[in-house]
């Protein structure tokens, strides 16, 4: 199996059960944009919508994210919403930066 299929069948194993709290590590990094896009739109479409707990530098997961935790090192140096944090750290716009020219 490619990395998106492994992916995405570990993906659908999680949505069978209606868990209160999921846990990603990094879920979407193998997926392609618009397979990516269609997880988190599905996965917050649910009446129900679990509590996450994302790993993830990803866009699509950083725009859905209440909060972020910035770490370097293993360390927290920042925390607030996507907004906040791109206002004021420059480690979260060279991130945001990077993400954009991946996907040119």
């Amino acid at each position: 199996l490619s990395g998106g299929q492994v992916q995405r069948a570990a993906a659908a194993r999680m949505f069978v059960r209606q868990s209160e709290l999921l846990v990603f590590d990094d879920i979407s990094s193998a997926l392609d944009v618009e397979t990516e896009r269609q997880l988190w739109e599905r996965l917050f479409a649910r009446s129900a919508a679990p509590t996450c707990l994302v790993v993830s530098h990803r866009r699509a997961a950083l725009r859905r994210a209440d909060q972020i935790i910035l770490l370097d090192e293993g360390r927290v140096v920042d925390r607030g919403t996507l907004d906040e944090l791109l206002a004021r750290n420059e480690q979260m716009q060279a991130l945001w930066q990077s993400e954009t020219a991946d996907n040119l």
